[in-house]
């Protein structure tokens, strides 16, 4: 007998991904935010390095820091997670079923794997990605496809969610904002997070605290 997918009537939890600022990763804690992105691709102008030590981040207490890395090798990410104590590792990239698989394998068995898809036009190849890199991943992620990797603070047509057959929970990404976050009405199974970014930032790196608390209200 098929399992039906998990349905998430709760509010959903949050990421604040992009984070570069101490001072602002304390009050997003104060704020109880669920996830703390820290972006590890050079290429980002979100870029933690250019911030944040490993020491730094290592020293954050909150259960939800998550490291978002963009085809990046295994032994670099192991290493990274290690050294700033993450609890999630967040897949960007083009990593293939053996890549995760051999991540699986080699990471800590208590750091989660969220694996992003890239949301466009071509929703059999997004089925066929769903369904072979599901078995060794603890959450998907959802994003607006882009030539280039990571955020594009642009919103997919969401309701693509409601034809895939989706067997994790997981977290909407893309351009998600006050002005949106009705639309999640919409989809059959709901999101268990939201992943924000751009929308939220007064220049890159650089948060809105303010418009996050106000998001946050509007969710509880």
């Amino acid at each position: 007998m098929n399992q039906q997918p998990r349905t998430y009537n709760r509010r959903p939890k949050i990421k604040v991904c992009g984070l570069t600022k101490l001072d602002q990763i304390e009050e997003l804690i104060s704020l109880k935010v669920d996830f703390l992105g820290f972006i590890f691709y050079e290429k980002s102008p979100r870029y933690v390095f250019n911030s944040l030590t490993l020491d730094q981040i290592k020293a954050i207490r909150h259960k939800g820091k998550v490291g978002v890395f963009v085809n990046e090798s295994i032994e670099q990410i192991i290493e990274i997670s290690e050294k700033a104590k993450l609890n999630f590792i967040q897949l960007h990239g083009d990593e293939t079923y053996d890549f995760i698989t051999e991540l699986r394998n080699k990471l800590n068995a208590k750091i989660g794997i969220i694996k992003v898809f890239r949301v466009g036009n071509h929703i059999q190849d997004l089925k066929f990605k769903i369904q072979n890199l599901k078995s060794n991943v603890d959450y998907f992620l959802f994003d607006t496809d882009s030539k280039a990797f990571g955020g594009t603070g642009k919103t997919f047509d969401w309701q693509i969610l409601n034809d895939l057959e989706i067997n994790k929970p997981y977290f909407l990404s893309g351009g998600i904002s006050e002005e949106n976050i009705e639309n999640i009405k919409l989809l059959k199974q709901k999101p268990f997070a939201l992943d924000i970014n751009s929308k939220f930032e007064i220049e890159p790196g650089n948060k809105n605290i303010d418009k996050i608390k106000e998001f946050k209200n509007l969710l509880d």
